[in-house]
């Protein structure tokens, strides 16, 4: 798989020809609320809309991320979830489902202990499509991104709304499969998403980028979904999907934990695909 041919830049395709407004990207964090759980999330997540999934690689200090994505990242850890077990899980997804791309989201420490080069050799035989390292700034990965162009994996980059139009520059530079705004300051799970603001930050982002711009952090339901999809190319969206697991998982019996937490998963991201599939777009990509 090269880097033309790569999944993340297909499904991309899918969505111009059907007319949608924009791509819906679910994050989850690998392990959460089980090991088990993962892969029969992920295709349930598939079944309800997900265009491409974002999976989490549970850090013991995720610092973009807020107290649900945090609380999620410490019960795979407390289950033994670490990067090698998370590739295990995207080998097995792939088994039934070679289309949906799978994006890694974490941080670099994992990744310099199992090696940049082995992990990018290990992440291709897995099936992975895009990886998203959040302190790894796109100045400083040069032999990172080489080693992820030669497995055919795209090096994706958050922006954020401090971003200066020299970071946009840096980040277009390197930047494969698409960018990540956050149109929040702050962490994971903020609220007050002004959609107005982040249409004009998507203009000043086009002005460099060249790929598909996404969009997260406080999306919480299916008309700021919408919102957002009217401007973004895809609608990325996790801290309310883990909250709605977490609900599935306290009220269920033990026994049924995990099939809850899956259902729950699904019924609520099929209403969020369903709001974006009704939704216009109001401006163009540049």
């Amino acid at each position: 798989m090269t880097p033309s041919s790569n999944r993340i830049d297909a499904a991309f395709a899918r969505v111009a020809q059907a007319g949608r407004a924009a791509e819906l990207v679910p994050y989850i964090a690998a392990g959460d609320p089980s090991p088990a759980a993962t892969v029969p999330l992920m295709h349930e997540l598939v079944r309800a809309g997900a265009d491409i999934i974002e999976l989490g690689v549970p850090f013991s200090d995720p610092m973009a991320d807020g107290p649900v994505i945090q609380r999620a990242s410490e019960r795979a850890i407390a289950q033994g979830m670490g990067l090698a077990r998370v590739l295990e899980r995207v080998a097995a997804f792939r088994r039934d489902d070679a289309a949906t791309p799978v994006v890694l989201m974490g941080y670099a420490n994992p990744i310099e202990r199992m090696g940049q080069q082995a992990f990018a050799d290990r992440a291709r035989q897995a099936g992975v499509d895009g990886v998203l390292v959040v302190d790894y700034p796109p100045d400083e990965i040069d032999e990172f991104a080489a080693a992820l162009d030669q497995a055919g994996i795209c090096p994706i980059f958050l922006l954020a709304p401090t971003s200066t139009e020299a970071r946009i520059q840096a980040v277009a530079q390197v930047a494969r499969g698409y960018v990540y705004y956050v149109s929040l300051k702050g962490v994971t799970g903020a609220a007050s998403l002004d959609t107005g603001d982040v249409a004009d930050r998507l203009a000043l982002i086009r002005r460099h980028v060249r790929i598909p711009v996404g969009v997260g952090f406080g999306i919480r339901d299916a008309e700021s979904a919408a919102r957002v999809a009217r401007h973004a190319d895809a609608v990325v969206i996790g801290s309310k999907l883990i909250e709605t697991m977490e609900r599935a998982v306290a009220e269920a019996e033990p026994a049924r934990q995990t099939e809850a937490a899956v259902a729950a998963a699904g019924q609520w991201l099929r209403g969020i695909r369903a709001a974006l599939d009704n939704t216009q777009k109001q401006t163009a990509s540049a």
